[in-house]
């Protein structure tokens, strides 16, 4: 059903994107899969730069593009009335690139569906340092910590990351979450991660299981 707006994104089709996004809304489709499909297109467009197909500005076109229909969809989000919403100083979340890897397409989906849905997160940015990120989790007390990284050639700077976690006696204070399209389960085994989440339909489901929000108690 959602073919078409993924091949609208991946091909950088901007005015196809916010018209089919738009009679999508109108036909009730929920927010989810529209960002789930935004996703897909997204990471087709990281791939196709990876392989030399697509060049910089490209990536830059998509997010613009990502940037149009985020702005369509999120006056439809469900307003939380209960879960996170009603927690004081709720946890928070570290999310960012690793070092390396420019991408932030895929990071910015994952950010707005967390934000709208009530969480606090703490944006690093793109090509973050694993100093950066060590620092980030010692100083805001972090629970969560998201890597993302569409480069499989980062893989080893991932666990980098981790292992320094574990050296600096943060790794069994925080749960960490890689996402990305190199971010499958085998490579989740090998840098030592807790989940891989390739998947923003199961986003807010999983970080709500992790930090123990029922969102169907008021």
């Amino acid at each position: 059903m959602f073919e078409p707006l993924i091949r609208a994104i991946s091909s950088l089709e901007i005015d196809s994107a916010t018209s089919l996004t738009k009679q999508y809304l109108s036909d009730g489709v929920p927010v989810v899969d529209i960002i789930e499909s935004c996703r897909i297109g997204v990471e087709m467009v990281g791939k196709r730069y990876q392989d030399g197909e697509y060049f910089l500005s490209d990536l830059v076109m998509s997010e613009f593009i990502l940037k149009e229909i985020t702005e369509l969809v999120e006056p439809f989000l469900p307003v939380e009335e209960c879960g996170v919403n009603s927690i004081s100083n709720k946890p928070q979340i570290v999310i960012g690139t690793i070092e390396g890897d420019i991408h932030d397409l895929g990071k910015n989906i994952v950010i707005f569906l967390l934000r709208s849905s009530g969480y606090s997160v703490i944006d690093l940015g793109v090509d973050v340092s694993k100093e950066k990120f060590v620092e980030a989790a010692r100083k805001s007390g972090a629970r969560i910590i998201g890597i993302c990284f569409l480069l499989t050639n980062c893989t080893a700077v991932v666990k980098e990351l981790i292992d320094t976690l574990d050296d600096e006696g943060l790794r069994e204070k925080v749960t960490v979450i890689i996402g990305g399209y190199a971010a499958d389960e085998q490579t989740c085994e090998y840098v030592g991660a807790d989940y891989s989440a390739t998947d923003t339909t199961n986003i807010i489901p999983l970080f709500d299981s992790i930090l123990g929000v029922n969102r169907n108690r008021c």
